[in-house]
C-alpha cells in the first residue's frame, strides 16, 4: 500500500511539473522580465526561491499544478530565484525562503498567508481575483455556492444600506479566508428558502450550509462564518493547528494510528461534537505521524487511541483515562464534566524545592502562581531546557543578577526565578529557550518580554524601567560566561521549542 501511494505521489508530482506541452505554466522571472511580466497580467502570484531550500522543493509540484489550474483564469504564477537575482530579491523585501507575494501591478503588492498545497494556492488566489462581495444573481448563484469548499452568501435587500455595509467590512477583512457573495433579488431569496435579511454559508461537509438570521453585526457574522466554517469532526495536522490554535474554544484531539480508527471514533463521538459545535472543536490526530504530540497533553505517546480536551486560552490539558474505552458514553460524560468545570486539568510539574538553593529560585508548575504571581514583587523569570546552549551561556550571569539582587536594598522587591519549562506545564506562549519576561508588581497580566543583551547590566536596566519598584542597582563586575554547549548552539538567539 505505501509504495502504491509513493508511485502515485511521484506520478502526480512529475504531473504537476509539466503540461501538456511539456512546458511549466510558472513564468521564470528574471530582473530584465518581472516588471514587465507583472504589468503585462492583472494578478500575479510571485514565489521567491532558493533551489538549495527544502521547503522550496516541497512546494515546487503543488506550486505548478496549481498554476496550471490557475491560468484558464487569467491568473499567472511566477517564480524567481534568489540565488541569481539577488537584487531583485533585495528589492522586495525577501527575508527567507520562499517567500510569496500576491502582485496587483508593482505598486499594490500584498504577502501570500495561505496554505502551500496546491488547492489552497489555487482557492486563495481565486479569490484575491474576486471582488470582496461578488453580485449574484438567480443565473450565477447556483455556479457560486459551490465554487470553494465554504462560500457565503448575503440576501439583502438593495436599499438596506446598514446591511449591506457591514456584511462588506466582514467580506473585506475575511476574503482570504472566504468566498463572499450577495444577492439583492427577493424572489432569489425566496427560491432559496431564505428571509431577508440573512445571511448562508454553504459548505462541502457536515450539514451542508447554516443559516444566519441575527442582527448583522460584524462580530457576529465573523463569529458565524469561523464557526460554520469548522467541520464538526476535523483533521489536525500542519495545515489546520494553527486555526484550532486560534479559534478561541477548547479542542478536543481523537488520536488514532490508521484513518479506517479515526473515521470509526470520528463517527462515535460526532453526537458530541454536534451538542458542543461552537463551544468545543473536535478533531481527530494522525498518531502516527503526530503522536509526540500527545506528549504535550500529558498523554503518554505509545499508547493509542487515546483523547484528551485542550483549553486553548488557559493551556489546560485534560488528558481522558488511556486505561478506558473511548466510546460515545464515555466521552459525553467527560465533555459534560469538562464543560461544568468537574475535571481538574492534568498538570506536569516537578515537585516543589523543599529549600530554594542558589541564588536564582526555582520554579515549578505547582508553585508558579506563588511565586511568579506575587502581585507585591517584581518578578524576572527565564524559561529554559536543561538541553540548551544558551541556557547554560546565560547561567553564571543569571546567578550573579540574583545574588547581587539579593544583597540589595531590593531584596525583598524582586525576584530573579526561572523554570524548567521542558518538565513543568507554564501558562506562558513560549517558542524558544531562553525566553525571559518580567512580571511586574501589580501588573500580573502584562508581562514584558526582554530582547536585550543579555548581560547583568542590561538585565538591571531592564528591571528598572519596566519594573514597578524601579528597582536599578549598581552592577558589579560579570561573572564570565560559560561556554555555548556546542558551535550550533552559538548560531541562534535561542534555541528553538
Amino acid at each position: 500500500m505505501q509504495q502504491k501511494r509513493l508511485a502515485a505521489g511521484l506520478l502526480a508530482a512529475f504531473a504537476a511539473f509539466t503540461n501538456a506541452e511539456g512546458e511549466s505554466d510558472v513564468a521564470s522571472l528574471t530582473k530584465d522580465t518581472f516588471a514587465d511580466f507583472i504589468k503585462a497580467n492583472d494578478l500575479v502570484l510571485a514565489e521567491f526561491f532558493a533551489p538549495w531550500c527544502g521547503h522550496c522543493k516541497a512546494l515546487a509540484p503543488e506550486y505548478e499544478e496549481a498554476a496550471t489550474s490557475l491560468k484558464e483564469k487569467d491568473i499567472r504564477l511566477a517564480k524567481v530565484d534568489c540565488t541569481e537575482e539577488a537584487d531583485l530579491c533585495k528589492e522586495y523585501g525577501v527575508e527567507g525562503y520562499p517567500t510569496l507575494k500576491v502582485f496587483r501591478g508593482l505598486d499594490n503588492i500584498a504577502p501570500y498567508t495561505g496554505q502551500r498545497k496546491a488547492p489552497a494556492i489555487t482557492s486563495y488566489m481565486v479569490k484575491q481575483s474576486l471582488p470582496a462581495v461578488s453580485v449574484l444573481d438567480k443565473d450565477t448563484l447556483g455556479d457560486f455556492k459551490t465554487a470553494d469548499k465554504v462560500v457565503l452568501v448575503a440576501y439583502i435587500s438593495a436599499d438596506d444600506k446598514a446591511s449591506n455595509e457591514t456584511y462588506t467590512k466582514v467580506a473585506e477583512e475575511l476574503r482570504d479566508s472566504y468566498l463572499f457573495g450577495g444577492v439583492n433579488d427577493p424572489a432569489v431569496a425566496e427560491a432559496e428558502g431564505v428571509k431577508a435579511p440573512a445571511i448562508v454559508l454553504y459548505k462541502t461537509f457536515d450539514e451542508g450550509k447554516n443559516i444566519f438570521t441575527d442582527k448583522f453585526d460584524e462580530d457576529a457574522i465573523r463569529s458565524f462564518a469561523n464557526k460554520a466554517a469548522t467541520p464538526l469532526i476535523g483533521e489536525i495536522g500542519p495545515d489546520t493547528y494553527a486555526g484550532y490554535m486560534t479559534a478561541g474554544i477548547p479542542l478536543a484531539y481523537i488520536f488514532a494510528e490508521t484513518p479506517e480508527e479515526r473515521t470509526e471514533l470520528g463517527n462515535a463521538v460526532r453526537p458530541i461534537a454536534e451538542k458542543y459545535k461552537g463551544k468545543i472543536n473536535f478533531a481527530t490526530i494522525d498518531a502516527k505521524a503526530y503522536g509526540a504530540h500527545a506528549g504535550n497533553l500529558n498523554l503518554k505517546t505509545d499508547k493509542f487511541p487515546c483523547f484528551a480536551f485542550q483549553d486553548i486560552e488557559k493551556n489546560q490539558k485534560f488528558p481522558f483515562d488511556q486505561d478506558s474505552e473511548i466510546t460515545h458514553d464515555a466521552i459525553a460524560k467527560f465533555a459534560e464534566d469538562f464543560m461544568a468545570g468537574k475535571i481538574e486539568p492534568s498538570i506536569k510539574s516537578e515537585p516543589v524545592p523543599e529549600t530554594q538553593e542558589g541564588p536564582v529560585t526555582v520554579v515549578v508548575a505547582k508553585n508558579y502562581d506563588q511565586i511568579v504571581m506575587d502581585d507585591t514583587k517584581d518578578v524576572l523569570i527565564e524559561f529554559y531546557a536543561p538541553w540548551c546552549g544558551h541556557c547554560k551561556a546565560l547561567a553564571p550571569k543569571y546567578d550573579d543578577l540574583a545574588s547581587q539582587y539579593a544583597a540589595s536594598e531590593h531584596k525583598d522587591k524582586v525576584v530573579i526565578a526561572k523554570v524548567d519549562a521542558t518538565a513543568n506545564d507554564v501558562p506562558d506562549d513560549i517558542s524558544g529557550f531562553p525566553t525571559i519576561k518580567l512580571y511586574p508588581a501589580g501588573a500580573k497580566d502584562s508581562p514584558v518580554t526582554y530582547k536585550g543583551s543579555r548581560t547583568v547590566e542590561d538585565l538591571i536596566s531592564f528591571i528598572e524601567e519596566h519594573g514597578k519598584h524601579s528597582a536599578g542597582i549598581s552592577p558589579q563586575e560579570e561573572a564570565e560566561a560559560a561556554p555555548a554547549a556546542s558551535e550550533e548552539a552559538k548560531k541562534e538567539d535561542h534555541d528553538e521549542l
